[in-house]
């Protein structure tokens, strides 16, 4: 029987433009190899920009691989998709987490 990941490949050997099985892929990587999963974001970014879920979850790699700078790029460009695609759950939390990056979150501790 076949891992969820290598279901996953198969998909994407399959149909290397779906953006679902892209990103299921890089969340898949993410634990175990940021930088692989950080390849997959990065196709989305590049490949399918409007793929609103990909900002939060690769900016949140990017902050994690110590690329702070690239994370508030992959935010505010976040901010800007989801804005347009009038997902302001989403626009909310990119917000949050660029706020977060920033220094700027004042939750009350």
């Amino acid at each position: 029987m076949p891992t969820r990941l290598e279901q996953l490949l198969s998909f994407y050997a399959d149909d290397p433009n779906d953006p679902f099985t892209i990103y299921a892929i890089a969340t898949e990587y993410r634990a175990t190899e940021p930088q692989r999963a950080m390849s997959y974001y990065q196709t989305l970014l590049d490949e399918h920009p409007d793929y609103v879920g990909t900002y939060y979850h690769a900016g949140k790699l990017l902050e994690q691989l110590q690329k702070p700078e690239e994370a508030e790029k992959v935010y505010r460009r976040g901010l800007q998709v989801s804005r347009q695609a009038g997902q302001l759950h989403a626009a909310s939390e990119l917000q949050q987490a660029l706020n977060q990056a920033l220094g700027l979150d004042y939750e009350d501790e």
